[in-house]
């Protein structure tokens, strides 16, 4: 048997395709655009994520003998509103995680609603960039195409709708709508009637390895494979990531340095971080997690290098950069390019460099930069371990986990031992697994991830280094406060 694994993100999609014992036989990648029509928007048309997935899957299989495909399974980019309008005809470009437009709805439901009872009904507390939020703005300033919507999908579960024909998501994706009741896995009457929604709307709830359909003839048709091919439900990214790293159950933990940063720690029960600086979702193999996510994490990186430095060379530029070095250095980088989620839910927080003096190098500064995201990352950390969470060793994935330096910047300023899975494809390795599960091939998911995972790298912190960073991080962790009133007057 084969599966395709569906890594649909935020600039491209990732396919790869899986055989049954876990072994990677190839990998294909389709970009697509990403609009920003107003400052702190964020937009993407559903119908290039279907053309990318196409495509993709077509050149996927191209060679292939496609008899042997058994399922497919996606991992996606959470919190995008789809709408669709009783045609099922997508009513306006998708609203993404990333957009910021939604900071009056999102102080709406946290001071009129209130964080208890959001907290109560949901888990969670509103963040401008999750859905319920998005489908106010829709409410108070496109209520003609507000009163249009059929169906709410997220993008992931657009994809599952275009080739099975059903309205459907999974319980991880789902959780971070703010329309889920989590604990109880099941939407929530009280959101869904603060945001002028009745459930008829929401799409179906599955587990994420549950098969949610089968391959629409037409859609069988345009991608060359058979019809019966059954579809997994998926998860959102940051769970399938987990699963494609192997976190499942109580206790495991999983960094994902992306175009975002997140730190999810997964447990086989319910709990809430009284904070509110962490997520509480649901989990796809069927539990829950914790999770603090940074909106811009490798993205740091990349506009650093790309838009600043005007280099793709990353490897040369973190060259000059020695382990003596790593906390020792005077410049600060604050990493909120696009605001910022975990754990200061700041749409207005903004990046910024700090100490720099006349002796200040271009290797300092490009270290600040990755420094000061493993600094925005162990914020979360250190909210997880005041509920007494103890994390002593994470896995840790993404664009950004390639980089040697960072992952060793990373396991001394969290203090941990951080271990690299030998098949670093996060999202889409974690579909493929999902779809596996979906058709029988392994009983659960904790038993495929047994049987599929292992580690090819483990970075130890040097207690020395640990010490040095352990002083640079009370800094850091004093200079948004300073700096959050300002912010909304940039």
């Amino acid at each position: 048997m084969l599966f395709i694994g569906i890594d649909l993100g935020t600039s491209a999609v990732k396919l790869l395709l899986m055989d049954g014992d876990g072994a990677i036989r190839r990998i294909v990648s389709r970009e697509y655009p990403l609009y920003f029509p107003h400052p702190g928007w964020s937009e993407q048309n559903p119908e290039d994520w279907i053309a990318a997935v196409e495509d993709g899957i077509r050149e996927l299989t191209d060679g292939v003998d496609r008899s042997r495909i058994a399922g497919i399974g996606a991992g996606g980019q959470m919190h995008g509103l789809v709408a669709l309008d009783q045609e099922d005809h997508v009513l306006r470009p998708a609203i993404l995680w990333n957009d910021g437009r939604t900071q009056q709805e999102t102080d709406y439901l946290n001071q009129a609603v209130g964080k208890k009872k959001l907290t109560e009904w949901t888990g969670n507390i509103a963040f401008a960039g999750f859905t319920a939020p998005k489908l106010l703005w829709m409410k108070n300033h496109e209520p003609e195409l507000f009163a249009r919507i059929a169906k709410v999908m997220l993008p992931k579960d657009y994809i599952n709708y275009r080739l099975t024909g059903v309205h459907c998501t999974d319980y991880s994706d789902a959780s971070g709508t703010l329309l889920l009741d989590v604990k109880n896995r099941r939407w929530s009457k009280e959101m869904l009637s603060v945001c002028g929604l009745s459930e008829s709307v929401m799409p179906r709830l599955f587990e994420s390895y549950e098969t949610v359909g089968t391959l629409l003839p037409e859609a069988a048709e345009r991608l060359g494979i058979p019809s019966g091919v059954k579809v997994a439900a998926g998860a959102g990214d940051n769970a399938a990531a987990a699963v494609g790293t192997g976190v499942v159950g109580r206790g495991g933990c999983n960094i994902s340095l992306g175009t975002s940063g997140t730190i999810f720690i997964s447990s086989d029960s319910f709990r809430v971080d009284s904070g509110n600086a962490l997520h509480a979702f649901a989990h796809a193999d069927g539990g829950w997690h914790l999770m603090g996510c940074m909106l811009s994490a490798a993205s740091c990186n990349k506009w650093w290098m790309e838009e600043i430095l005007k280099t793709k060379e990353y490897a040369n530029e973190q060259s000059g950069i020695s382990t003596d070095a790593l906390g020792t250095n005077h410049i600060y980088y604050l990493p909120y390019l696009m605001g910022e989620r975990a754990p200061h839910n700041d749409p207005s927080a903004r990046s910024c460099f700090i100490g720099m003096t006349m002796d200040s190098t271009r290797a300092d500064m490009t270290q600040a930069v990755l420094e000061g995201v493993a600094f925005g990352i162990r914020d979360s950390l250190e909210a997880a371990r005041a509920l007494g969470i103890d994390v002593k060793t994470s896995m840790i994935c993404g664009g950004g986990a390639k980089s040697p330096l960072w992952k060793t910047i990373f396991a001394n300023v969290l203090g941990i031992e951080l271990t690299v899975p030998e098949t670093e494809q996060g999202p889409g390795y974690g579909g493929a697994i999902l779809a596996a599960v979906a058709c029988g091939v392994y009983p659960t998911v904790a038993d495929a991830v047994r049987r599929l995972l292992r580690v090819t790298d483990t970075v130890k912190p040097d207690p020395v280094i640990v010490r040095r960073y352990e002083e640079k991080y009370r800094v850091f962790h004093t200079l948004y406060p300073a700096l959050k009133n300002l912010f909304p007057t940039l």
